[in-house]
């Protein structure tokens, strides 16, 4: 395959190129800005565009018969002064299926949107979160495409978690720095709820399966572990070599604010993947453990 990964610079996008490079794919990035120069995205070929003004000629798409985008956006980027409801109708809603459109129109024959996994997970949330309906519009949009010619599904994923030589990635640095005792004034503890959680590098495998063997027009709602977020920050403290035990505050973590928890502090968001998806897809699990201690010791 020739495959073009928009988002590619990323910590999700950049393991899907990197992956897909390492089995024999001939692999381009697509994204706003280069990759920066210390990380290994860097040594892959890059296309400057950005999917929401129209960015991506015709015939630089004509170029690919596959494409992956790992670009949807959320709070983070969302330009200061800005509307967040008008930048997600812009980027997401009106943006992805639009980009979608141009892709099949150009000939790409297969596509895979790596989207989010509140609209699945929490259907509820569409109608009460303008973000998650956002997202799931989005999903919906790109996968009204689909047709013979044209084969489209979606990865709606959880949390992720990874690691990246040269790339900054301020959330999992920070987890790693509280568990190792470097934030001044932050107590140890844990909130209650949890989530489900999934590697980067198990996403990035599924995104290969959902290219090769992927349902045309599907969502598949993916995952790995669910974890309660004292299981999940005990695992952070167990790599870094703490042993104490974590008491669970309702009180706002300093480390995982109450912005990113769409079910709200307290909330749990678990789910089992389908194992025919599961075996359809062929993606590593139990791979959090592995993937927190080499977070952890990344940043040791």
């Amino acid at each position: 395959m020739k495959v073009l990964v928009v988002g590619g610079t990323g910590l999700i996008g950049g393991e899907i190129a990197l992956l897909l490079r390492a089995r024999g794919h001939d692999v381009v990035i697509g994204a706003r800005k280069p990759a920066p120069s210390r990380t290994p995205m860097a040594e892959l070929p890059y296309l400057q565009g950005n999917y929401v003004n129209g960015g991506f000629t015709d015939d630089q798409l004509k170029a690919f018969d596959s494409l992956v985008f790992a670009a949807g956006q959320d709070f983070r980027h969302v330009p200061p002064e800005t509307d967040m409801e008008a930048h997600w109708q812009h980027a997401n809603i009106e943006g992805v299926p639009k980009f979608f459109a141009r892709v099949r129109t150009a000939g790409v024959k297969r596509a895979v949107n790596i989207g989010s996994f509140y609209p699945q997970a929490m259907p509820h949330l569409i109608e009460t979160d303008a973000y998650v309906r956002s997202r799931a519009l989005a999903d919906a949009g790109a996968r009204a495409l689909a047709s013979d010619d044209f084969r489209v599904c979606s990865l709606n994923a959880p949390f992720i978690l990874g690691c990246m030589s040269g790339l900054e990635l301020p959330h999992l640095e920070g987890q790693a720095n509280y568990a190792l005792g470097r934030i001044d004034g932050a107590p140890a503890f844990a909130i209650p709820g949890g989530v489900n959680f999934m590697s980067a590098r198990s996403l990035a495998e599924a995104t290969l399966g959902a290219l090769e063997r992927g349902e045309n027009g599907k969502a598949y709602l993916v995952g790995d572990e669910n974890l309660s977020f004292h299981a999940y920050f005990t695992m952070f403290f167990q790599a870094a070599g703490r042993s104490e035990t974590l008491k669970v505050i309702d009180q706002e973590h300093p480390i995982l604010p109450d912005a990113v928890l769409y079910a709200g502090r307290g909330g749990e968001i678990y789910y089992e993947s389908a194992p025919k998806d599961v075996e359809r897809l062929a993606y590593t699990r139990s791979d959090v453990g592995r993937v927190i201690r080499d977070i952890v010791e990344y940043y040791r």
